[in-house]
């Protein structure tokens, strides 16, 4: 665990590999999680790849620095993050709101990626009357408050038992997280559109669905590929908004195969 000053926002992060040499993969986490929903698919990935993962802030162990936030303000985050290893040609992979971070970092730098896997996200999600009711909600009574509906969207309903000690584990993820951080992120998915910027991107890319996703369906994240030229689409059957943590195997190959058919590789 590492913390590093990047934008006056003191960021809690991991690096693996860190000087190997080889290819880079950062990931971005979702709304309302931190950097550990990562952790499977980092133990698999880590022997062959250097492998950043980072804390939003108002997430995790990082600042809250000054909510409501800006898409702009995470990209600029892990661009920080980035430039201060050094680390080149990264092949960027986020989930949820992770994919408009991820095509904000395109926009703004697109010397640093290499490769985009967007899962599980879109270019618009929701509407702005969904996230200000999320928001009041949030700040009125807490996340818990609205642990049970985000669950119902997180994961699949046999992943959703209380005999399963994973899920209860990332309930508990969600509800410890910062309220402030949480709205704070909820205003900056309302304020985004990152259709022009797909329509823009000229690097390999890679959207992947959970075929049970309650937040981001697979016919909203096809109209993301759709809007992406020569972009791959995958669904993951079994798996609701977080594959990583539902069905890592799944999720981990589909990352191999496509990195394995990157230009180079």
């Amino acid at each position: 665990m590492r913390f590093v000053r990047i934008n006056d926002v003191v960021i809690s992060h991991d690096l693996h590999g860190q000087g190997s040499g080889k290819p880079a993969i950062a990931f971005i986490n979702s709304l309302g999680t931190d950097r550990r929903i990562w952790d499977r698919v980092v133990e698999a990935l880590a022997p062959d790849f250097t492998i950043l993962t980072f804390d939003k802030r108002g997430h995790g162990l990082s600042d809250l620095a000054a909510p409501p936030y800006r898409i702009e303000d995470f990209s600029g985050d892990l661009a920080g993050l980035i430039d201060h290893y050094g680390l080149k040609d990264v092949i960027v992979c986020g989930l949820s709101v992770g994919g408009p971070i991820a095509l904000d970092l395109y926009r703004a730098r697109p010397e640093l990626a290499r490769a985009l896997v967007l899962a599980d996200t879109a270019h618009r999600i929701g509407t702005p009357e969904f996230w200000n009711a999320r928001i009041d909600a949030v700040r009125q009574s807490g996340i818990a408050s609205i642990l049970e509906p985000i669950m119902s969207r997180w994961f699949t309903a046999a992943y959703r038992r209380d005999d399963n000690a994973d899920y209860r584990g990332y309930c508990t993820m969600l509800a410890r997280q910062s309220a402030e951080g949480y709205a704070g992120t909820c205003a900056a998915i309302r304020d985004a559109d990152f259709a022009e910027v797909a329509r823009s991107v000229a690097v390999p890319t890679l959207c992947i669905a959970g075929a049970e996703d309650g937040s981001t369906p697979p016919e909203l994240v096809k109209s993301l590929a759709d809007l992406i030229p020569a972009s791959r689409f995958a669904i993951i059957p079994d798996a609701a908004h977080i594959p990583c943590v539902e069905a890592p195997e799944t999720f981990i190959a589909l990352l191999r195969s496509f990195i394995d058919d990157l230009p180079g590789a």
